[in-house]
């Protein structure tokens, strides 16, 4: 139900309400207020914008298939695309927990601007391939340098906030990416007309342009990325103070606990880690099936033209940003997950039945707001549900990489149950789509029901604190 449920409304500060966390720290309401508007508005924009891009990138194969990529590489032979597009998951799972670790040696700043920029290189190296597995190669190095950057976001993002406050700043950080990824088609439709220009393909040019954005991205990124909270530089030492020792009250982590091989056997051997891994990678078989193949079902599946398919793409991602905002800020306000979780995969699920099996072209389209809608909302809720029942620096590190490894692997199977032999309907895929979706509903009530009784037993004294960290209960 809640963080500690009723009984420790008291780990949590609510500032606005007068209460405080330690007679040392500086426990005024505006004071409160204006630091928190700070960290937002340094730490959350430029991670949202830097996210976009990487979501672009890694998807914008699909934009190039439909440009004229699939006649010039010859895509369309046996399975070539799903492996080029699949590829890029297999680094992206196995670098996600190193990065994870070196990102607090290395700055994130320095980190983060580091690989966006490589990665923005490899780009601008994609749009001047000739053969499909020289693609399959690029997309293989994309995979490994964009394995450190999502992880790192949702990880250096939940350090900074306490539990309550986590679900509508990672859905504000995600949503704000969806948004402005989902007009990625209709930019790459306006690029793609630049087709004969240098006499390159207008799918070179979507590669190449767009790939420049990205090394600019990430010059930017070492400039405007903010580290960790203990490691900050744009917050007073009193604004920082009162940073850490609410974190602290709230989850006792606001120091950083260094890893050893013990923690790590430790936290591979928690199943209830996996559990986030299982319904993230299930959230997004969804979320990249629509990423990959929403154009190309829009054009082989509904008979839209090319350039009408990627301006199609973005109002559905409009619209999955205010609905998945407006139920995170409810979420939050009253400090529950598991109903919200459960809500959102209904609705993917109603979307992508309309899309599979109605026949009005119309009405399918319809499904699409409904399937990017509820499945981009369970992405950050999931990301926060897996947050809010996890503490420690190292634990929350591992299990962000695994969580997200989890995603990874959700991108492959999205990328191979689209086969072109199923176009126009294309219900082999959507039928897994929805499968996954069943996932997420049934893994939330088994974790409901987990940690109902795991709270209780701790509340009457039969167990442990949970985490060793009194007061610490799970949310739910």
């Amino acid at each position: 139900m809640s963080l500690s449920e009723k009984g420790s409304d008291d780990v949590i500060e609510h500032y606005e309400k007068g209460q405080h966390v330690d007679p040392e720290v500086n426990e005024d309401p505006g004071f409160a207020k204006r630091t928190l508007r700070r960290v937002d508005s340094n730490l959350l924009p430029i991670l949202a914008i830097l996210y976009s891009i990487s979501l672009i990138d890694r998807v914008n194969i699909s934009n190039a298939y439909v440009a004229g990529m699939a006649q010039d590489l010859q895509l369309q032979i046996g399975s070539r695309y799903s492996i080029a597009t699949l590829i890029f998951f297999v680094p992206y799972i196995l670098f996600e927990l190193p990065s994870n670790v070196l990102i607090r040696k290395a700055g994130a700043a320095r980190w983060i601007g580091s690989i966006t920029t490589l990665w923005g290189i490899v780009m601008i190296g994609m749009g001047f391939v000739k053969t499909w597995w020289e693609l399959v190669i690029c997309r293989a190095l994309l995979g490994v340098l964009e394995a450190g950057f999502f992880p790192a976001c949702t990880y250096i993002i939940s350090t900074w906030y306490v539990r309550r406050e986590i679900q509508k700043r990672m859905t504000g950080f995600y949503v704000l990416s969806i948004m402005i990824s989902g007009f990625s088609s209709a930019i790459a439709g306006g690029i793609s007309e630049m087709a004969g220009i240098a006499d390159l393909g207008g799918w070179q040019w979507i590669f190449i342009l767009l790939g420049l954005a990205t090394v600019v991205a990430g010059v930017c990124a070492f400039i405007f990325v903010q580290d960790f909270p203990d490691k900050n530089k744009f917050l007073s030492a009193e604004q920082t103070k009162w940073i850490l020792a609410r974190i602290d009250k709230d989850r006792s982590d606001a120091e950083y606990d260094h890893w050893s091989m013990s923690k790590f056997w430790a936290y591979m051997a928690d199943i209830h880690l996996w559990s986030f891994a299982l319904m993230f990678g299930a959230a997004c078989t969804t979320t990249y099936a629509f990423a990959y193949f929403l154009p190309i079902i829009l054009v082989q599946g509904m008979g839209y033209t090319t350039l009408a398919a990627q301006l199609l793409t973005a109002p559905p991602y409009v619209f999955a940003a205010i609905f998945s905002f407006s139920l995170a800020w409810m979420s939050d306000k009253y400090m529950l997950r598991a109903p919200f979780l459960i809500f959102q995969a209904i609705i993917a699920i109603i979307g992508l039945t309309l899309t599979a099996f109605h026949t009005n072209n119309g009405v399918r389209y319809f499904g699409v707001f409904l399937g990017i809608a509820g499945g981009s909302a369970n992405v950050p809720a999931i990301l926060g549900y897996m947050q809010n029942n996890v503490a420690g620096y190292s634990k929350r590190a591992f299990t962000s990489a695994i969580t997200i490894g989890g995603g990874g692997i959700g991108g492959i199977i999205a990328s191979t149950v689209f086969r072109s032999e199923d176009a126009p309907g294309y219900r082999p895929g959507l039928w897994v789509t929805i499968g996954s979706q069943l996932i997420i509903i049934s893994t939330t009530c088994a974790l409901t029901v987990y940690y109902y009784f795991k709270n209780k037993a701790v509340r009457e004294g039969r167990a442990a604190p949970i985490e060793g960290r009194p007061g610490f209960f799970h949310m739910y």
